[in-house]
């Protein structure tokens, strides 16, 4: 299978942005709101058989009609006398083992991706996706940035809110992309294609929630802004934070009651409840695996998963 293309208009230069879904769908939400924004048009999609199972079996008037897979589209605009291209999938293709992209189906479709960003004479591309830390729900999350060459930190030093994952306190130096986001970063650099991937901060403690994380994807998204020197209205987004904040406080509400909570776990939580910046103190991993394992359990179920979406 391969990249159907819908139109071939004449691209120089062009950058890419690249969003699929992943915890807090961080990338998905800030790749597809610039795209929205910009009101980029359809350019073409990575057919979908070899990669996906059908989601669903559209039957009309007792006939099957088609089956329907998920979407891997390609769109592209100009701005400010810039070529841009986009890339949004709506799931990352893996071996049915890992959540995330994994295995040969996710190398094909990097190297797809790659493939129709090179026609398009694209000289650098972006990725985005989400960065679990220990930070608190009210805090603006900072941009953690990962370049594939060198010649690319001083540049990404400027950017604003923004810190090389290398430099983050906690990490010691070291840190790990997963799924399409690290994999497409280490195929443009066998390609000799910039690349760099920003991905905005989410609390560990919201990591297995089933909403987006807009605080986050805002702050990719004023990244994003700055690279193509231009401002977005980003009201809409900021709606959803008010309504996702909400649907936090509500969660640690719900987590504080759950049973079998550890009294130290219990604290922390009312930390997180009433405090703006509040530190997570002496927890350690152990109380950290019962918090997200209370989350598993407070979000296990469809019915649940339906009242808490937004």
């Amino acid at each position: 299978m391969t990249v159907k293309l819908y139109r071939e208009p004449q691209l120089k230069d062009s950058v890419m942005f690249c969003g699929w879904p992943g915890i807090g769908n961080i990338g998905l939400v800030a790749v597809n709101t610039l795209r929205g924004i910009l009101r980029a048009e359809e350019l073409g999609e990575i057919e979908p058989f070899e990669f996906f199972e059908p989601q669903k079996v559209i039957i009309k008037d007792g006939l099957l009609q088609e089956l329907q897979f998920p979407v891997s589209k390609f769109y592209f605009q100009k701005v400010n006398n810039r070529d841009l291209i986009f890339f949004i999938g709506e799931q990352q293709p893996n071996d049915g083992v890992s959540q995330y992209a994994a295995g040969p189906k996710a190398y094909k479709m990097a190297n797809l991706v790659l493939d129709t960003a090179q026609k398009f004479g694209c000289r650098r591309l972006y990725t985005s996706g989400a960065a679990v830390t220990h930070i608190h729900h009210t805090v603006k999350p900072r941009v953690w940035a990962v370049p594939n060459g060198p010649q690319m930190i001083g540049e990404i030093k400027n950017y604003t809110n923004t810190v090389l994952m290398s430099e983050v306190e906690e990490r010691g130096g070291q840190g790990l992309i997963t799924g399409l986001n690290g994999l497409l970063l280490g195929v443009a650099k066998e390609r000799g294609i910039e690349a760099v991937c920003l991905m905005g901060e989410i609390p560990y403690y919201l990591q297995g929630t089933p909403w987006p994380y807009p605080k986050a994807s805002r702050s990719v998204l004023e990244v994003f802004a700055g690279i193509l020197e231009t401002q977005f209205d980003l009201r809409r987004l900021d709606g959803l934070a008010q309504r996702i904040d909400r649907n936090i406080e509500e969660f640690l509400e719900a987590l504080s009651n759950a049973e079998g909570l550890p009294e130290q776990v219990r604290m922390e939580i009312e930390k997180l409840k009433h405090g703006k910046q509040t530190m997570l103190g002496p927890i350690t991993d152990e109380e950290k695996k019962k918090i997200l394992e209370h989350i598993d359990e407070l979000f296990r179920g469809e019915d649940r998963d339906e009242r808490k979406h937004v």
